[in-house]
């Protein structure tokens, strides 16, 4: 899909970015982070994001991101943000020059939910898929964007109607890094109905 400047709007700007019609680039700034409460009660809510609105209740929106991490919690991938308390993000945080975290975060009434798994530090480009059904959302992640993988299912309370979804990038430490984001599509939706367990009746 093009990418409609009109379209996308910042929650926060970052440094440096730049838009056209195939490619985002974001230069974060250090101390950028996205947190609330859980384990240790800190909170940080100043991530740059751009997104775009949508009252669409079935969709997948996809992106390709490539990036320069180099510094601990550098990250980038894509979101869902609705207000500080109600967010869905999924990344790959760099940790240091062994490995860095492939993960989700889902923050439901001012909490966050961590969820990673270990990946070589040397990968410096990842696919990420969001999908939606009404509340429910599902994040996937692929390296060659064929073969996907699912990260996390997350319901997010405050979702019911117009959502707000799009990219971020951001350094918690004292660090600044590039994130490129390109082959960015909104299709129709990619997770498709449950076909096991029937739903209780109510």
């Amino acid at each position: 899909m093009k990418i409609n400047k009109e379209q996308w709007q910042w929650t926060r700007l970052p440094k440096e970015y730049s838009i056209e019609e195939d490619k985002i680039e974001i230069t974060t700034n250090p101390h950028t982070d996205l947190w609330q409460r859980t384990y240790y009660h800190f909170r940080n809510d100043n991530a740059p994001m751009l997104q775009i609105k949508t009252k669409e209740k079935y969709f997948s929106f996809v992106v390709k991101t490539t990036f320069e991490s180099k510094v601990r919690f550098d990250q980038c991938g894509v979101i869902m943000y609705l207000d500080s308390e109600n967010w869905l993000k999924g990344s790959i945080e760099y940790e240091n020059d062994e490995f860095q975290h492939l993960g989700s975060v889902a923050t439901n009434n001012g909490y966050s939910d961590w969820a990673t798994t270990e990946i070589p530090s040397n990968i410096k480009s990842m696919w990420y898929r969001l999908s939606r059904r009404e509340d429910d959302f599902c994040i996937e992640n692929s390296v060659d964007g064929i073969r996907w993988k699912q990260m996390r299912i997350a319901h997010m309370h405050k979702a019911k109607e117009e959502i707000s979804f799009g990219i971020y990038a951001c350094s918690p430490e004292e660090s600044s890094f590039k994130a490129i984001f390109t082959n960015i599509s909104l299709e129709e939706c990619k997770w498709l109905p449950h076909d096991g367990q029937q739903p209780d009746e109510e």
